[in-house]
């Protein structure tokens, strides 16, 4: 079993950058493909970023696609850089993991999930 802790969230200016960052709990974390999924107000969760195991390999929506940027050390941490921020990014953004998955975008896929940190950008 996994336990997620997003921490990382906060304000900032259109344009800048903030990097968010998943702890991870559990002794078989290297096991697990990891994601970042976002949720603004009054809207559907959503894919933005995921890595698999080794780190080896990414996907992003395109979206953030040459903004963001997701990677993991395997001492039980994935990041997500996110640069060139855009007030349309405001959402809490999730770390999500899947035990042997792939590069999922689908919230089902998932078996643990954070508890979130709210991201705000203003405009």
């Amino acid at each position: 079993q996994v336990q997620l802790v997003e921490s990382g969230g906060g304000l900032v200016q259109a344009g800048g950058s903030l990097r968010l960052t998943c702890a991870a709990s559990g002794r078989t974390f290297s096991s697990y493909a990891m994601s970042w999924f976002r949720q603004a107000p009054g809207k559907e969760r959503e894919f933005v970023a995921a890595i698999i195991r080794s780190g080896g390999s990414t996907r992003y929506a395109d979206s953030v696609k040459g903004r963001f940027t997701i990677s993991r050390d395997n001492a039980k941490t994935v990041d997500l850089q996110m640069n060139s921020l855009k007030p349309e990014d405001t959402a809490v953004y999730y770390c999500a993991a899947k035990r042997w998955g792939g590069l999922r975008i689908e919230t089902n896929d998932y078996d643990y999930w954070g508890q979130g940190t709210q991201v705000t950008v203003s405009s």
